[in-house]
């Protein structure tokens, strides 16, 4: 059960080892930036050598600016890495904010997470 200020659990274990999904869950906004870039972070840091991260956005419904600018850093990070940023699952306020601020085609969208 999330309280709304969790945002990231443990990443989980890819189902094939070119996918690495990393869970999200609470809002993300400036007031839970702090945990989400850590969380962003450490899961860039734990992916296999050029996996996909998968962000698992289900159980995320609200994104703000801050919210988004770590995840554009979060995507610049994975590139230089060799890694590709999906998004999973993502709210529709989610898409509306990218497609509004010209940042949708920064990420390949993902309807679910695969299984």
């Amino acid at each position: 059960m999330t309280t709304g200020n969790e945002h990231t659990d443990r990443p989980t274990s890819p189902a094939s080892p070119d996918r690495y999904v990393l869970p999200v869950s609470g809002d993300m906004d400036l007031d839970h930036v702090e945990r989400l870039t850590a969380s962003l972070r450490a899961g860039l840091s734990e992916a296999p050598e050029g996996a996909d991260i998968v962000l698992d956005l289900r159980n995320s419904s609200f994104c703000d600016s801050a919210g988004l600018n770590a995840l554009l850093t979060a995507r610049e990070q994975a590139r230089d890495r060799g890694h590709h940023l999906r998004l999973a699952a993502p709210s529709h306020q989610m898409i509306r904010m990218l497609e509004i601020t010209g940042t949708a085609g920064l990420f390949a969208l993902d309807p679910a997470v695969a299984a």
